[in-house]
């Protein structure tokens, strides 16, 4: 069956069209199993304007016509995918075609052994979950060749939107003779056999695996579009710190992404998916990026046909959609084994659509935004990129959470006057590799006005991981380093200092009792090199913590600050030297995250876009639309929220929220999309304070705004 290559909506800018995305992940024995009718009716009950539809790869779920591209033998004569397409052509839906390249099976394998992933002992790969399978190598001629006439087919025959592939940047390192061939002709080099970033062979691999599948997506791109001009390839990839392709440069590429984080697993927050939106847009800007997630429990065991409970798949969906994500469901099968998670995705989906222009969203409104570095992760970080990279992250993501202050996040790579003068504070989560052009950046940053809150490393090497004579910002900092990292320390401790005058520095704020606190695990010995007016928080060093008769501080007070604090001609600079954030997120001690949170205010030295008042933990965001602004309000307050799933949502009492409204704007009307009847609030210099009585799962303050 063949698509109409003429439906409606075929123009080059269908990306920003579908707001509410549906996938069906077929298994190989769903044709003639499965109702194709019933997912139908399901997209047009959710109204799903996209869907992602198998189609082919690992297996074929149209009649193919290329060599060993193994079609499902439940298909016999029929087309699975043509005929979901041609349903869900006749909605007006988008769709794409979903390709999985990672696996082949015994016939290809043994008529195309190149095309098989080789271990580091020269053995091909047999798949770990199905041994029949063999796993396919990436980065050589299976992807480049083999699956670029599967996608060229596909495109040609039914004229999708796009094709998007899942599992197509390979499992680890292959060691094929292609792959060797490749490498030692770029570098000269054998491919590494450790992953020590300070290997040659290893930092060189990491780039020219990044060149090899960009080099890869560019060929699938050209090749979808050369066939069909508005259709592009839509890799299933990216991410935060972590991610192993630059970010920068997938959002170059893109048009539009997907952030493929299903659910919760271990001990995750809810907010974990509004951070995936928020690291995504930090390079894509205001492209749109759908939010992936499954019904089923996402654990390390693969429950794959199981269905979380409509509490955890609400918190997950809702806290995406706050902040920025369209929402995408998955399901695994054509088969429905349990039907729990149907009604709950019809209701999301309901609202969503009722309320839809208040979530077209063209700028979130924050004036924080915390900053990530993939080459820190890398290069510094290494295989302890989570402990070091990734903890300091979540730490600061976790406090300002509980502190209600809305933020995004930043790429490294885009720390130019474009892409960071929107914020009036960056936070540097101990990204302690920084080039010396990205310290100017930072420098001029805070030149122009901005402020900085740095912690623990945070530029003490290059980009590249290497040990610096001194910190790349120690000029900002007002230090410089004065020794080896310290630690793990055990039983230290802070000193919380008034000024001359007795008063309290805001930075104490809500520590006013507090004679000293709990120091963190490791700090960085620095000395200051300008003068310090104060210092609020000086270091009480380890002392024994056994014997219990040994438990006592030998030195009750240095002179020896653990923060810095300065005023510049342009901004503020706070630099903690130690792993507060770290920390943080490994006891989440409530005075560090105070400390964090006044930090960040005593930075930011402006009035806040919104403020939030009232009880329980709610993750806040503010949205500009086209003529109106939105305030998302995600209640978080639940006895599961550090340890999933949710059992019941727990609603909080009452909140009064006061937005300042965008300069030569009033408000026309003002609602609360999840409240009945109309909204309680006042108006007064520029500025609207909204009375919520309480909220569920969430609540969105709507402001419809005029020209003033």
């Amino acid at each position: 069956m063949v698509a109409d290559s003429n439906h409606s909506h075929g123009n080059a800018d269908w990306f920003d069209r579908p707001m509410r995305w549906a996938q069906l992940t077929l298994v190989e024995n769903d044709p003639g199993n499965y109702d194709p009718h019933f997912w139908l009716d399901y997209f047009r009950r959710v109204h799903a304007d996209a869907a992602c539809l198998s189609a082919g790869g690992c297996v074929a779920y149209y009649p193919t016509q290329i060599p060993f591209h193994y079609r499902s033998p439940w298909m016999g004569d029929s087309d699975p995918f043509g005929e979901l397409l041609a349903g869900c052509r006749a909605m007006d839906m988008v769709v794409i075609a979903r390709t999985d390249p990672h696996a082949i099976h015994q016939d290809a394998y043994e008529a195309h052994p190149e095309w098989v992933a080789v271990d580091v002992d020269g053995q091909p790969r047999r798949h770990w979950a199905s041994p029949e399978l063999w796993v396919t190598c990436a980065l050589g001629p299976y992807n480049f060749e083999f699956m670029t006439e599967v996608h060229r087919e596909i495109v040609s025959r039914y004229q999708v939107d796009g094709i998007f592939s899942n599992r197509w940047t390979g499992h680890g390192i292959c060691y094929c003779a292609s792959c060797r061939r490749l490498f030692r002709e770029r570098h000269g080099l054998d491919l590494p056999r450790s992953q020590d970033p300070r290997d040659p062979a290893w930092r060189a691999y990491l780039g020219w695996r990044q060149e090899r599948l960009f080099q890869l997506w560019r060929l699938w791109d050209g090749e979808i579009r050369a066939i069909n001009p508005r259709a592009r390839f839509i890799a299933n990839s990216g991410g935060g710190a972590l991610s192993s392709l630059d970010m920068k440069t997938i959002g170059e590429l893109s048009d539009t992404l997907f952030a493929d984080r299903q659910a919760r697993h271990g001990l995750m927050a809810p907010w974990a998916n509004g951070k995936n939106a928020k690291e995504y847009r930090a390079t894509l800007g205001n492209k749109p990026i759908g939010g992936i997630f499954s019904v089923g429990v996402e654990e390390k065991y693969r429950w794959k046909d199981s269905v979380q409970s409509p509490a955890e798949i609400r918190l997950w969906v809702l806290d995406g959609i706050a902040n920025g994500l369209r929402p995408w469901f998955t399901k695994f099968a054509g088969s429905v084994y349990d039907p729990r998670w149907l009604q709950v995705v019809e209701e999301l989906y309901g609202w969503h659509h009722r309320h839809e222009r208040y979530l077209r969203n063209q700028a979130p409104l924050a004036r924080v935004a915390l900053v990530y570095s993939q080459q820190t992760a890398q290069f510094y970080g290494g295989q302890e990129a989570y402990e070091w990279v990734e903890t300091p992250i979540l730490g600061w993501y976790q406090a300002l959470v509980e502190a209600r202050i809305p933020f995004e996040m930043v790429h490294d790579g885009l720390l130019d006057a474009e892409h960071v003068d929107r914020y009036r504070t960056l936070i540097l989560p101990n990204i302690a590799a920084l080039s010396d052009h990205q310290c100017r950046q930072l420098s001029e940053f805070v030149a122009r006005g901005g402020s900085l809150v740095a912690t623990f490393e945070t530029s003490r090497y290059n980009q590249w991981g290497e040990l610096r004579p001194d910190l790349g910002l120690g000029h900002l900092f007002g230090v410089q380093a004065a020794g080896k990292v310290e630690g793990p320390m055990r039983n230290a401790y802070l000193r919380l200092e008034r000024e001359a005058d007795g008063r309290i520095h805001p930075l104490l704020a809500g520590l006013e009792d507090a004679p000293r606190i709990i120091h963190g695990a490791y700090r960085l010995p620095v000395q200051a090199t300008a003068p310090l007016a104060h210092a609020p928080l000086t270091l009480i060093p380890s002392y024994p913590d056994l014997p219990m008769e040994a438990v006592y501080p030998r030195v009750e007070r240095t002179e020896v600050p653990e923060v810095y604090l300065r005023e510049t001609a342009g901004g503020r600079v706070v630099y903690f030297p130690w792993d507060i954030d770290r920390i943080f997120w490994e006891v989440l001690c409530v005075d560090h995250g105070r400390l964090l949170a006044n930090a960040v205010r005593w930075a930011t030295d402006e009035p806040p876009v919104v403020t939030v008042e009232g009880p329980g933990v709610l993750d806040v965001t503010v949205w500009r639309q086209e003529a109106s602004m939105t305030v998302h309000l995600v209640n978080l307050t639940n006895p599961m929220m550090m340890k999933g799933p949710a059992r019941e949502l727990l609603p909080v009492g009452r909140q009064v929220v006061t937005v300042r409204l965008p300069v030569g704007t009033r408000p026309r009307r003002v609602q609360l999309l999840n409240t009945p009847g109309p909204a309680s609030w006042e108006e007064g210099q520029g500025v609207v304070r909204v009375e919520v009585p309480s909220v569920l799962d969430l609540e969105v303050v709507a402001i419809d705004l005029d020209s003033a």
